[in-house]
């Protein structure tokens, strides 16, 4: 999700103008891929396990004759969803197909059949392979500095008038040209810290609270989440935040420049757009 902060002009832009930097290390590179990777495989067998009961309860307790929020069903052949009170056809994407009658179809599901226990054993492996991750990335991040030097938000970021001019370049698409370009800009810094800070560890902590065997190990999880079917709604929601960033982070490489983006993550090397001067 490389979007810009305001574009600034360069005294000399001459010097700077598609200069290749080195932008990317080697250890958050490795992370982003091995993160996407879980990630990916933890969305898809965890919709294999919500089709074993796409139902979605707030507090201790749901079954079928439980007052559910969310539900994803069919009745004959024609699938919706509930939300409330408020009802959404959905035939043919969700709830019912031509070729599944599960609430999620078997192309967005780990395996690409219906099996509970596979799916489990898919979502558990690669939630301990994104802990993992998480934790020796939050040490490499603290050691080396990435932290502090490349996600904190510096003073003047932290001000809400850059904040909001850091938006309004978004929602314009403005992208980073120059000095911009070299570093994350506010947005980002604030969405990257929210994932890594927020998001995945509230996965991890409601998916904690969903097992009975942790349970017994964490009994604090349940009284913090208000129940295990409280924590298995947060749990779908962290899921769905997390198809909302892969959504929009995949748009802004595409409008940002898939090649030069992709060449950064990859191979770490950024060549910084030429300067420009763009009006308020």
């Amino acid at each position: 999700m490389d979007a810009a902060t305001p574009p600034v002009t360069l005294q000399n832009p001459a010097e700077s103008e598609g200069e290749l930097i080195y932008r990317t290390r080697l250890p958050v590179r490795i992370w982003h891929w091995l993160n996407a990777i879980a990630i990916f495989a933890l969305l898809m067998s965890g919709a294999t396990i919500f089709n074993a009961h796409p139902r979605l309860y707030w507090g201790k307790y749901g079954a079928n004759y439980d007052d559910p929020w969310l539900v994803i069903g069919k009745r004959g052949q024609e699938g919706f969803v509930q939300l409330g009170s408020l009802e959404v056809p959905t035939t043919g994407i969700l709830g019912y197909t031509p070729y599944s009658t599960k609430a999620i179809p078997p192309i967005f599901t780990i395996p690409n059949y219906y099996s509970l226990a596979e799916g489990r054993q898919w979502h558990f492996f690669f939630a301990w392979i994104l802990l993992a991750s998480l934790v020796i990335f939050i040490l490499y991040a603290l050691l080396s500095k990435h932290l502090s030097r490349d996600l904190a938000l510096k003073r003047e970021e932290r001000k809400f008038s850059h904040l909001w001019r850091d938006m309004k370049n978004h929602a314009k698409l403005r992208f980073p040209t120059g000095e911009a370009a070299r570093s994350y800009n506010p947005l980002q810094k604030i969405v990257y810290l929210g994932v890594i800070f927020v998001l995945i560890p509230l996965v991890v902590l409601t998916g904690m609270t969903m097992s009975p065997n942790l349970n017994a190990a964490f009994p604090l999880l349940l009284d913090l989440f208000g129940g295990r079917q409280s924590a298995r709604s947060i749990h779908f929601l962290c899921a769905v935040a997390f198809c909302a960033f892969i959504a929009i982070h995949l748009l802004m490489i595409v409008l940002a420049g898939p090649f030069n983006e992709l060449r950064s993550i990859v191979t770490g090397w950024y060549r910084i757009p030429a300067v420009r001067e763009i009006g308020e």
